[in-house]
């Protein structure tokens, strides 16, 4: 069998004001063709599918085209997304014929000259091998699906826990895939957009609704006949023509089952939309306050407004305005991207006493600058982190600046390391030591889960902020719930 593969991953945030483009997926490596094979072996998506050809999947011939991940940033580039379309497009008609591709994508992608990047590579992708190639995708359970994206694969798997387990996800596809390319299977899917945005205050699939819904669809999976099902809840700031919840089933020749269990799945997920909404965030002053009165740390301060995992550019203030004023008994480790105060604060040197405004060079729509007086402490050149199944992470140029009990990282590229302790300990710090530390992201917290005593959810301002009613929305469908008077809805074929 001869099989090629590719997986492009980013998430977009559409409120994020910085356009990216192949830097900032050459900083997590961007590997073509043979190099894959040596590359990506045990990491995320691709790597999983890579594991299992070697010990498990045999027979198949693999074509490397891209392997390409860069995490989430603002809107690509045009010039990236022709990029990407023209590396896919080149591998796979140098790769004919062929009898499969896996194709591994986040979903919630948008490029500047086409808000639906994945659907977009598909229909390129399928253009080149024809209607009965089959192509299958894992994705983030946080894409955004469309009807390119449907109509262009076989198969598409969503995450099925938040935080992710992308070589789970990525294991599941394969199998599938595999099973499709023997002629065990013939999936038949069935799914429906459901006209609804939430936060990201009740993503984690471990309790809440989301818990509720996803158990619904792996004991839907439990049904014989049944393939795979997904809900997308979609990551909340994607401001696209197709933006929205969807939930996809897909059965084994069964297409009656399929439309059955996916308006099933739908239909929970719109009757419970309220209980998405809940939040128990608390304003910044109150977070710190909180914190410092805990009985014993590590507390973590989620910026949930400044969230990097989720696109946003990392330099929110309104956390380090409220750790400098508050009064601290022990160490608060909080990060902040600002290559300007790191290039001043790297010229003063280790041991000097600098004065600087920092925060809000992207973010000054929410945010504000910073004047902040304390002792540069460290300076670093950077380091590449290995990041286990999630790969490495390249740390760039860094000050360590100690305000007090507030020990204030400043960055030069706010990339994944922002919320891994190696980001502390590197520049000399024991995170055990620590009361509390702010993290950008509002759900992936288990990298400091060997220290961790309690978790606040601050309701920070930002771009990744959960009042979706603070931004201005463009593109998105209407009308929708909550940004519209929206009671009843259900199920339809798309």
């Amino acid at each position: 069998m001869r099989v090629a593969i590719a997986e492009i991953v980013q998430e977009t945030d559409s409120f994020n004001p910085v356009h990216s483009g192949l830097p900032e997926f050459e900083r997590y490596g961007l590997y073509q063709g043979r190099e894959i094979l040596e590359k990506v072996p045990g990491v995320g998506m691709l790597g999983a599918f890579l594991d299992l050809a070697q010990d498990e999947l045999k027979g198949m011939e693999l074509f490397p085209i891209l392997r390409a991940w860069a995490g989430a940033c603002g809107t690509l580039t045009a010039e990236t997304l022709d990029y990407f379309e023209s590396r896919i497009v080149e591998g796979l008609q140098a790769a004919l014929p062929l009898d499969g591709f896996y194709f591994a994508l986040h979903g919630a992608a948008a490029a500047e000259n086409d808000d639906d990047l994945e659907g977009h590579l598909l229909e390129a992708a399928r253009r080149v091998l024809g209607p009965d190639v089959p192509i299958v995708s894992p994705m983030d359970h946080h894409g955004n699906i469309t009807k390119r994206t449907v109509e262009n694969t076989d198969i598409i798997v969503g995450h099925t826990t938040q935080p992710h387990d992308p070589y789970d996800t990525g294991q599941i596809a394969a199998k599938l895939f595999y099973r499709q390319l023997k002629g065990e299977i013939k999936p038949t899917v069935a799914w429906h957009k459901i006209p609804m945005i939430t936060p990201q205050d009740q993503f984690l699939t471990s309790s809440g609704p989301m818990k509720e819904l996803f158990d619904l669809a792996r004991d839907m999976e439990r049904r014989p006949g049944v393939l795979t099902a997904s809900p997308f809840p979609m990551q909340p700031w994607l401001d696209v023509k197709e933006g929205g919840w969807a939930c996809l089933v897909y059965t084994d020749d069964d297409p009656e089952l399929a439309v059955e269990l996916a308006s099933q799945l739908s239909a929970k997920a719109w009757e419970m939309r309220d209980q998405f909404w809940a939040s128990s965030r608390v304003a910044p002053d109150e977070a710190v306050k909180q914190a410092e009165e805990a009985d014993e740390g590590l507390i973590i301060l989620s910026d949930t407004g400044d969230s990097v995992y989720g696109g946003a550019p990392g330099d929110s203030t309104c956390i380090l305005r409220a750790l400098v004023e508050g009064t601290l008994s022990k160490p608060a480790l909080i990060p902040l991207l600002d290559p300007v105060a790191l290039g001043q604060a790297a010229e003063a040197g280790v041991g000097s006493q600098v004065t600087l405004s920092v925060g809000a060079r992207h973010d000054n729509v929410f945010n504000r600058p910073v004047e902040i007086t304390g002792t540069v402490a460290a300076v670093s050149k950077g380091l590449t982190a290995s990041l286990n199944r999630y790969g490495t992470a390249e740390i760039g140029r860094t000050a360590l600046i100690e305000i007090g009990q507030v020990k204030l990282v400043l960055m030069a590229n706010a990339g994944f390391a922002i919320n891994q302790p190696i980001l502390y300990t590197h520049l000399g710090l024991d995170v055990s030591e620590a009361k509390m530390v702010v993290v950008k992201t509002a759900s992936n917290f288990q990298f400091f889960e060997p220290w961790r005593k309690g978790l606040i959810r601050v309701d920070s301002p930002g771009m990744t902020q959960s009042d979706l009613t603070a931004f201005t929305w463009e593109h998105l469908p209407r009308p929708l719930y909550p940004l519209d008077k929206l009671e009843q809805w259900e199920p339809g074929q798309n």
